[in-house]
């Protein structure tokens, strides 16, 4: 399975074609059960709907994927103290969100495809695994 951002599900629904949006093109052709999301992630792409319309194709595709489900109070945690590791290290990340994403993708053993630079500071100083085409 494969954990795919906020960043990519964006480029992909704006048709923004780059490696990571081609690699969930064609997983959501040819093998849509590996796919998975979390709620942030379902959150951060349905607010940055244009109209209700899309609000509603893009709550359609993405409530049929796995979405990782982990109790929220183990998950906050989990994201506190990988934002604070990473500061005890001198590493700020820009949203802590993006910390949140990331405690799944460890918690759950996933690779994560991204579009955001803040993973890849994740991942030097973390157990995060990167999806790497």
């Amino acid at each position: 399975m494969i954990l795919f951002d906020t960043s990519v599900w964006i480029n992909h629904f704006n048709r923004n074609d780059n490696q990571e949006s081609s690699h969930l093109a064609r997983l959501l052709k040819f093998a849509p059960a590996s796919i998975c999301i979390t709620t942030t992630i379902l959150q951060e792409v349905l607010q940055g709907a244009k109209n209700d319309s899309y609000f509603d194709i893009y709550r359609g595709i993405l409530s049929n994927r796995n979405i990782l489900k982990m109790d929220a109070v183990e998950a906050a945690i989990s994201a506190a103290q990988l934002y604070r590791s990473l500061r005890k290290k001198g590493v700020t990340i820009r949203r802590p969100d993006d910390c949140l994403i990331a405690a799944y993708a460890i918690h759950f053993g996933v690779e994560l495809c991204h579009n955001d630079s803040d993973f890849d500071l994740i991942a030097a100083h973390s157990d995060l695994k990167i999806w790497t085409p």
